[in-house]
């Protein structure tokens, strides 16, 4: 089994060389101003341009408005979309046919119901993202990126329309474990190589994708 990954919230050039040379598929940047992640155009740009043709840059909004997105892809250059806030099909459609950048909608998961709705976006999306949703008691909870798991065997033998990635609290220790319980051929880590929060730790990078590569 050939099991790849994204390394998600880089926000400098350190951590972003270590995805890169560790071989990372996909890499993300986040739009997202509440985040200790977010980054502004700038910067966001500058670390795009350290990555080659054949890992994939991912841009991570969460309920963005039209402005917003212009504002990023004019001087971004993104090749995947993903939506992780609480967008609707219909928004996700929008985006994807205004934009003409493949989407990838997260479904955040606490039960089999949730997962249940990640079918409504078949027609409208070209990715999933299988999230941890946060509880409603967590305080300052983030959309994503919350150190959070979720019940791996809910995704067990499920087969889906569309490629899909599995994120959620996964670390070098523990990504083994969760692609055997979820069966996910694509993983993806934040907070689980940090030193602190919005910190990537390029050593925890290069070990989570040794990880990754020894499954």
């Amino acid at each position: 089994m050939s099991v790849s990954a994204k390394i998600c919230g880089i926000t400098d050039e350190p951590a972003m060389r270590a995805a890169v040379t560790s071989r990372a598929s996909f890499v993300g940047l986040v739009f997202y101003p509440l985040s200790p992640r977010s980054l502004d155009v700038i910067s966001a740009a500058r670390l795009a341009s350290l990555v080659p043709p054949d890992i994939k840059k991912v841009g991570l909004f969460v309920n963005p408005v039209n402005n917003q997105l212009n504002k990023v892809l004019n001087d971004v250059s993104l090749d995947l979309v993903q939506l992780h806030g609480e967008e609707t099909p219909g928004r996700c459609n929008e985006i994807r046919k205004r934009f003409g950048l493949p989407i990838m909608k997260v479904i955040k998961v606490s039960d089999i119901y949730d997962i249940e709705d990640a079918g409504d976006y078949n027609e409208v999306a070209d990715w999933l993202m299988f999230d941890a949703k946060a509880p409603d008691s967590m305080d300052n909870a983030l959309p994503g990126g919350n150190a959070l798991k979720f019940d791996w065997n809910l995704l067990a033998g499920r087969k889906w329309s569309l490629p899909w990635m599995l994120a959620g609290g996964l670390n070098a220790e523990n990504v083994g474990t969760a692609v055997a319980e979820s069966g996910a051929l694509i993983v993806d880590v934040s907070s689980g190589v940090e030193s602190s929060p919005g910190e990537k730790d390029p050593l925890e990078i290069e070990r989570f994708m040794q990880a990754v590569f020894s499954l």
